[in-house]
């Protein structure tokens, strides 16, 4: 039974997410169509990015993830099939995959385009939804456009690492306001070589000095640290707001400082 995913920016008061499932159960009845969320902020690959990161993971082998965020019309964008880990990924040619995958993925398609659909300014019903049915019914993904040999990457995410500094990036804030920064738990290893460190925020009434194991290390309200499920450093608050204490907005900078 072909599972499909779906993740947006579009909302949940508008027709669209109606539209991409009755394209896919029209072809497909039987699919299972999963929404993962619609609720990404309108044209964030960062945030889009992050929720894949840290879901695609837990579905099962064969599984196809339509993911729609700042498309275009075809006339301005091209669109992939990525496979990676055994899993598809449906996707405008926008960089968000560099943001999602550590590594190569297994194989990047450019999808191909019917001329007809060359004005469609809603390219998910029309092509994804297709694309995606397709590869549930078991055709390769190499049959379905030319194969490419990178990702387009968006430098912007990368943290900068200057000898002892780690300069990092708030990039998703969840709704219990902990905060997460594009800092995964290799590249802290590989700069800190096991050195005491501090973390430091723009508010400069708070320090963090080690990086806890469970939000109950540290008293009710204290502020910690930990690697996130996802392997990426988090800012967390025992029963509390992080993001709103620290005064830290997605894009706000945070710097890590290792002593010899």
């Amino acid at each position: 039974m072909a599972i499909i995913t779906l993740c947006s920016d579009w909302g949940t008061r508008d027709h669209y997410t109606a539209m991409v499932k009755g394209a896919i159960l029209k072809l497909m009845p039987q699919a299972v169509i999963v929404d993962i969320t619609h609720q990404i902020p309108p044209f964030n690959l960062i945030f889009a990015a992050f929720i894949i990161r840290n879901v695609y993971h837990q579905y099962p082998p064969s599984t196809i993830h339509i993911i729609d965020i700042n498309s275009d019309t075809p006339k301005t964008t091209s669109y992939l099939i990525v496979e990676k880990d055994r899993q598809f990924f449906i996707a405008p040619d926008n960089g968000m995959f560099s943001l999602v995958f550590d590594t190569k993925p297994d194989r990047i398609i450019t999808l191909a385009v019917d001329p007809a659909l060359e004005n469609s300014t809603f390219i998910a019903s029309e092509l994804f939804a297709p694309a995606a049915c397709k590869l549930a019914n078991g055709i390769a993904c190499n049959e379905l456009g030319k194969e490419k040999p990178d990702l387009d990457t968006r430098i912007s995410f990368a943290p900068a690492v200057d000898h002892n500094i780690i300069r990092a990036k708030v990039i998703f804030i969840d709704s219990y306001e902990n905060v997460f920064l594009n800092i995964t738990s290799g590249l802290f290893e590989e700069v800190g070589r096991g050195r005491p460190f501090t973390i430091y925020f723009k508010t400069l009434d708070f320090a963090i000095q080690k990086i806890s194991k469970s939000y109950k290390d540290v008293t009710e309200g204290e502020i910690l640290a930990i690697f996130s499920s996802g392997g990426l450093l988090e800012i967390a608050m025992n029963r509390g707001n992080a993001a709103s204490l620290l005064g830290l907005r997605a894009d706000d900078s945070v710097r890590i400082e290792f002593r010899d």
